[in-house]
């Protein structure tokens, strides 16, 4: 199956004339209680949700679809699909435009060894020919958009430009690249060149994504890259304020002013604090024990920390918490000590938020956040 038609337009950015942003789908992060939080501190032009597992006897998950039915951002939210079976995804993609999706999303790129195993997600990367077969089902399925989230191979690029062949072969309206290859993980320097080969490449826009730290940082990587924007996921729940930072970097980069560090909003350690507070009201669910709500919460937290202070003091003790009344002692004695200091605009360096995922000595465990 071939499809030479040229993309579809996307649904115009906050700012027309941008750089795109969107936030990364993450598992078990990208719910609707975090676009929620996410879109009171400045939304994203776009929302991507945590994959809907397809496989025989999968049905679209039902706390998935809320952050698709129940989406009151006034952001678009796309739908993203993880599986092979040609048949189950072409059925689950009917299921999903019953609901007021974006588009859907097809993952090829989560380098989580229990996914890419079963030869979907990263996986997919291996086999060019299931990847034509897949393109040429799904794009025939989705009569609006259709874009596809992907890395730049599984342990090398050898595939890399025969599957952007494929992206274009199938006219797919929007590609997301993080440029890391599946067994690269988190650990490695992103390929940025990679992603620029997408984008010279395509026919659609193309995402950045990958260790995208700050406003500065998506700035360089678009220079770099020639991207169309900017995919962030690990570094917006360290920093909830980063869409609002790159709109306005964007606005002060495009307009070709000198870029003072007060144009850009910077918040302060007690405006993390309320973060927190937000963060951990929004997401807490009737029923849920109050000591797995704070297991949740110390994952957010993980990120939250390289930026808090130099040393990891916050890190330390906020893992150490196993009450709520703890927690928030924690987040107290560490945030509000000092409440008018600005909290750091980039990670410190040293400071690990997962240390099985982001050493070279281990290999990843946690697939919970897949961005």
């Amino acid at each position: 199956m071939t499809h030479p038609l040229p993309p579809k337009p996307l649904p115009e950015p906050i700012l027309p004339g941008q750089p795109l942003t969107a936030l990364a789908p993450m598992q078990d992060v990208t719910d609707l209680a975090f676009m929620r939080v996410m879109a009171h501190y400045g939304a994203p032009d776009y929302f991507f949700t945590e994959f809907f597992r397809v496989h025989a006897q999968s049905r679209p998950e039902k706390h998935i679809l809320r952050s698709i039915d129940e989406n009151k951002t006034g952001r678009p939210v796309f739908a993203q699909l993880i599986g092979e079976h040609v048949s189950d995804m072409v059925r689950t993609v009917k299921e999903l435009l019953k609901h007021p999706v974006a588009g859907i999303d097809l993952n090829m790129g989560c380098p989580a060894p229990k996914i890419y195993k079963k030869n979907v997600g990263g996986g997919l990367l291996r086999d060019p020919a299931k990847i034509d077969e897949l393109l040429g089902a799904l794009r025939d399925s989705v009569p609006g958009l259709f874009t596809v989230k992907m890395r730049i191979g599984f342990d090398s690029t050898a595939h890399y430009e025969e599957i952007l062949g494929l992206i274009n072969k199938h006219s797919v309206d929007l590609l997301s690249v993080h440029g890391r290859t599946v067994k690269e993980g988190y650990r490695s320097e992103v390929h940025y060149d990679f992603i620029g080969t997408a984008a010279r490449i395509v026919r659609c826009p193309v995402l950045a994504n990958g260790n995208i730290t700050s406003a500065d940082k998506a700035v360089a990587v678009l220079a770099e890259s020639g991207a169309a924007g900017v995919m962030m996921g690990r570094h917006a729940i360290r920093n909830p304020w980063i869409f609002r930072q790159c709109r306005e970097r964007f606005a002060l980069h495009t307009a070709s002013r000198p870029h003072p560090p007060s144009s850009v909003f910077t918040p302060t350690l007690a405006d993390v604090r309320e973060y927190v507070a937000r963060l951990y009201r929004e997401t807490q669910q009737p029923g849920v024990p109050e000591q797995a709500h704070v297991a949740k919460m110390k994952k957010y937290l993980n990120f939250v920390g390289q930026s808090v202070d130099t040393d990891g003091a916050f890190l330390h003790a906020m893992r150490r918490a196993m009450t709520e009344a703890e927690l928030i002692h924690v987040c107290d004695r560490h945030l509000m000590s000092e409440p008018n200091k600005h909290f750091s605009t980039e990670p410190h360096p040293g400071l690990i938020a997962r240390p099985n995922c982001e050493t070279p000595i281990e290999s990843c465990s946690l697939d919970s956040v897949s961005a």
